[in-house]
């Protein structure tokens, strides 16, 4: 699928301006109020790491970079050569951090695998740009240090949400970065960015359209796309669920496999609460990119 299919199969250009700002805020979906949900990520991390403190399992912090942010939060199962779970949270690039972004580490590490949490620094203080390099330096760190973790750098799965599927994407698909994870889990990510040009979303990120293309996955030369899940919940806007699942079939056209789920009754937010649940569908299709290899 061409770049210019994709940007017009979304059909943003004949949404009104208020209409564009709606879709592409997804707390749209949920009356305006993040508080919520910002409020469980934290609630949730903070238990997910006192119960690894609890079951002996270190989180080691380690650094990618000389920034404060340029941190990664590890925490290994007791098994060598352990598969890992990175993940890249989202924010629209401007918010959150790893620190609430640990709530998965418990059920992956019930299944035996890794779990990473990637810190990056925040729009405005860098570009898109500069935020996917920092994303992609986590990544090739900690695949450097396998060894010395006790991971497999053969069975890294990235995933991300929002903003961190898009961080996701530029990651693992980039042809100028060819190095390639057992899988990726994108979930409710924005994969064309020129839309964002002209809503407030755009005021700490200062695109234009060029600027977007090129931190748009959707214009990446998709090569050997590795295994996907593209996930979305069921209360999200139409522009967002249009995004997975034209990114999905970019993902297919481009000779790789790409499942596509919607989660039933979660919404942009919350479905994050499902990544490491194996007993729901996100989970098991997520556990599943790490038996392809």
């Amino acid at each position: 699928m061409s770049a210019e299919r994709f940007s017009d199969a979304l059909g943003w250009r004949s949404l009104s301006d208020a209409d564009r700002q709606r879709e592409y805020s997804p707390s749209s979906c949920v009356d305006g109020d993040l508080g919520p949900f910002i409020q469980e990520y934290t609630d949730a991390s903070q238990a997910a790491r006192a119960w690894c403190t609890e079951q002996g399992h270190e989180i080691q912090t380690v650094a990618y970079g000389s920034s404060p942010a340029q941190t990664v939060d590890v925490v290994v199962p007791h098994a060598p050569a352990a598969p890992l779970l990175v993940f890249i949270h989202g924010g629209y690039w401007q918010e959150l951090s790893k620190r609430e972004s640990f709530s998965a580490a418990p059920g992956f590490l019930a299944n035996g695998i890794a779990y990473a949490a990637v810190d990056y620094t925040l729009a405005p203080s860098v570009s898109i740009a500069e935020i996917a390099d920092e994303c992609r330096a986590a990544v090739a760190h900690l695949v450097a240090s396998a060894d010395r973790l006790g991971i497999d750098p053969d069975r890294i799965v990235v995933a991300g949400s929002s903003a961190g599927g898009h961080l996701t994407a530029m990651v693992a698909l980039n042809p100028n970065h060819p190095w390639r994870p057992a899988g990726i889990c994108l979930l409710s990510g924005v994969f064309e960015l020129e839309p964002l040009v002209g809503t407030d979303i755009n005021d700490a990120l200062g695109l234009d359209a060029v600027g977007a293309h090129h931190v748009s996955p959707a214009r990446l030369p998709l090569v050997d796309p590795p295994p996907a899940v593209v996930a979305w919940g069921q209360n999200e806007t139409s522009q967002f669920k249009r995004q997975s699942r034209l990114f999905a079939e970019a993902l297919r056209a481009a000779g790789g496999t790409a499942s596509e789920l919607e989660v039933p009754d979660r919404n942009h937010f919350d479905i994050l609460s499902t990544l490491g649940d194996a007993d729901s569908p996100l989970g098991q299709a997520v556990l599943r990119l790490f038996d392809r290899r």
